[in-house]
């Protein structure tokens, strides 16, 4: 899982080279957090499990994910698998829990925290991410790109406290990844695209040294990447 662990940035994905590098950067940040059994939410190939055993105090990786998810290589399946309504686990079954990029699928988002928040223990945190600057995908189930404050109010509906929410990045990173996303998936011939993304590659790769996400306020007139956070039961 090289391309969501070491991505390296490269003409070829100048389109995701951020927001999966923020993804783990923000994961490695919340992981001392992290112990006892944990269950990945919307795991698809698990990439981050390996990091996860052998860098946290985490001693049980769980995956679970919609059963209606995309195909999984042969040799990758999820743990357990959901509707979407109910998970297959009993109350207080997890000390931690976190979802990437998975929030924004689901139609009734409180319906899915409130399941996490059940199946954790007293005390357990949930780390999350999700976009904010992102292309429509995974169609027709790619239902919302939440701001930090409708973010807050369904954590806060659905029962946790103690809700931290940041931005994966601001102004500079969103000028990156929209120039990254342009070259790479907007519809233009291959020559031109090859010829583009190489004199963007600096670019891109100047204004995310530019970013300071650690500086983003939430107020008016700023843009960011996307979110994450840790909230706890």
């Amino acid at each position: 899982m090289k391309d969501f662990i070491d991505i390296q940035i490269n003409i070829e994905n100048l389109d995701n080279y951020y927001i999966r590098s923020s993804i783990f950067k923000s994961l490695k940040e919340a992981s001392s957090t992290f112990s006892g059994s944990l269950l990945d939410i919307g795991c698809g190939k698990m990439p981050y499990k390996n990091y996860i055993l052998t860098n946290t105090n985490v001693n049980t990786y769980t995956g679970l994910d919609i059963d209606t998810a995309h195909i999984y290589d042969a040799n990758i399946q999820p743990d357990f698998t959901w509707d979407g309504i109910k998970m297959p686990f009993d109350d207080e079954s997890f000390e931690c829990a976190f979802g990437t990029e998975v929030l924004e699928h689901c139609p009734e988002p409180e319906i899915i925290l409130k399941e996490i928040y059940r199946v954790l223990k007293p005390g357990g945190v949930f780390f999350f991410t999700v976009p904010f600057l992102w292309n429509l995908h995974e169609i027709p189930n790619d239902e919302y790109r939440f701001t930090p404050f409708s973010l807050d109010r369904h954590f806060r509906k659905s029962g946790f406290s103690k809700i931290e929410i940041k931005a994966t990045g601001g102004w500079h990173a969103s000028m990156a990844q929209m120039l990254g996303l342009w070259v790479r998936r907007s519809p233009m011939k291959k020559n031109k695209r090859k010829l583009l993304s190489k004199c963007l590659k600096p670019v891109i790769e100047y204004l995310i040294k530019l970013d300071k996400p650690d500086k983003v306020q939430f107020k008016d007139g700023q843009m960011i990447t996307g979110l994450y956070g840790l909230v706890r039961k």
